[in-house]
């Protein structure tokens, strides 16, 4: 398959919201220039810009997929591993729903029952998905849609992607977020709002998935918040949300604990991978390579879990070699320590003095101490989000562990490493 050219995509997406290079510019901390640069192929993104064309990826509203696609032709590694490439066919109109969501799918069974608490859910059918880094937000996002699609009715699934520049202007956004429920062209809060109850009010049942919710200014957020939930207080049990993000969803829901509609939400954390969604995983990632179950399990514990070692590791054993000599080896463990998406998390809890000295602490320790629905510790609450340390256990003796060895080790690398 030919490799994809950065400039001819950023011009893509960038065409598709009628985004300007000063709008890109200001948003990711460039100059014009630059920007245009990347554009017309002048010049390409440096190995320290990697976090510069994610925050673009934001701003253009792309997809998990479109994100690894950008950052491919970059020439730097998928944001978002083993997601979907292909967005799943909805049903045209006048013809019968997709055949159901297959059960060998991963994460099928945790999929299967957040759509039940959801249908279940009365009066307020709303829920939240939190998901740490590297799971994409939401995590299989086409799966989730897709499975919508069957339990709703194509045409009542709506997916609502808030803009994500701070700048943007209440018309501009209500305008963005009602072109993408297939609203028309509305042009402030109320007309979308009314756009929504009307569909509501002819006694549809909507679904509404909403990716990346704390995206934008507080003021539209919590505009947005307050139309979702006056419609589903008003229409009981016809308007069903799922409401999706990560670190900072629920920094809005426990830490500023005056948003209703959060309040009211009932919330499901991403759960952990097991062996055999692991192995769906890698075979649906190399579809053509036999990946016996202990190579899968030397790699789980490698990894932890943690989907983008996890991914790192199927590429370095196909490269390598898929056999358990490999995946039990050491040779593995220290190429997935020096993973970038590893050190990237440490490095900012690693800059100044007394956080270097917490994390060294930090790392030494087996147990972190005791889980709770919100991390007050600001260390524990990156660690957590960055996917760094999980949870064990449940209800009273769920306990905070680091995710695996490989993790630990990549930390104390990152201490040990000289300073420029």
């Amino acid at each position: 398959m030919a490799h994809d050219s950065f400039p001819e995509l950023l011009s893509l997406y960038m065409r598709r919201i009628r985004a300007s290079a000063s709008g890109v510019a200001t948003e990711i901390g460039l100059s014009r220039e630059a920007v245009n640069n990347w554009r017309n192929g002048m010049s390409a993104p440096n190995a320290r810009s990697r976090e510069k064309v994610v925050a673009c990826t934001r701003y253009l509203r792309l997809t998990e997929a479109e994100t690894n696609r950008l950052l491919s032709a970059a020439g730097f590694a998928p944001e978002f591993p083993l997601q979907a490439e292909v967005e799943l066919p909805a049903a045209a109109p006048g013809m019968p729903a997709p055949a159901a969501v297959d059960a060998e799918q991963p994460f099928a069974a945790f999929q299967a029952r957040l759509f039940a608490q959801l249908a279940q859910a009365m009066p307020y059918p709303i829920s939240m998905l939190l998901s740490p880094a590297h799971w994409g937000q939401p995590p299989f996002r086409l799966e989730l849609l897709q499975r919508a699609r069957q339990q709703y009715g194509a045409a009542s699934v709506l997916h609502i992607q808030p803009p994500y520049s701070v700048s943007t202007a209440p018309t501009e956004y209500f305008a963005a977020i009602g072109r993408q429920c297939g609203l028309g062209e509305v042009q402030s809060d109320y007309e979308f709002e009314s756009a929504l109850e009307r569909r509501l009010l002819a006694g549809e049942r909507l679904f509404c998935l909403v990716s990346r919710f704390e995206q934008g200014t507080p003021a539209l957020r919590e505009t947005l918040a307050g139309i979702l939930r006056s419609l589903s207080e008003m229409h009981s049990g016809r308007l069903h949300l799922l409401l999706c993000g990560g670190e900072a969803l629920a920094d809005l829901k426990y830490r500023s604990g005056d948003m209703s509609l959060l309040n009211i939400a009932q919330v499901n954390h991403w759960p952990e991978p097991t062996l055999a969604d692991l192995t769906l995983l890698a075979r649906q990632r190399w579809p053509g390579q036999d990946w016996p179950q202990p190579v899968l399990a030397h790699l789980l514990d490698a990894s932890g879990g943690h989907p983008a070692l996890f991914e790192e590791g199927l590429q370095w054993l196909v490269e390598q070699g898929v056999n358990e000599t490999q995946a039990g080896s050491a040779a593995l463990r220290t190429h997935l320590a020096a993973s970038p998406r590893l050190w990237q998390t440490f490095l900012p809890l690693a800059q100044e003095g007394a956080s270097r000295e917490r994390l060294r602490s930090l790392l030494q320790a087996d147990d972190l101490g005791r889980a709770r629905p919100y991390l007050q510790d600001d260390d524990l609450r990156r660690l957590f989000w960055g996917n760094l340390i999980h949870v064990r256990g449940t209800g009273d003796a769920a306990r905070l562990h680091w995710r695996c060895a490989t993790v630990r080790h990549a930390g104390l690398m990152v201490l040990d490493a000289p300073t420029p």
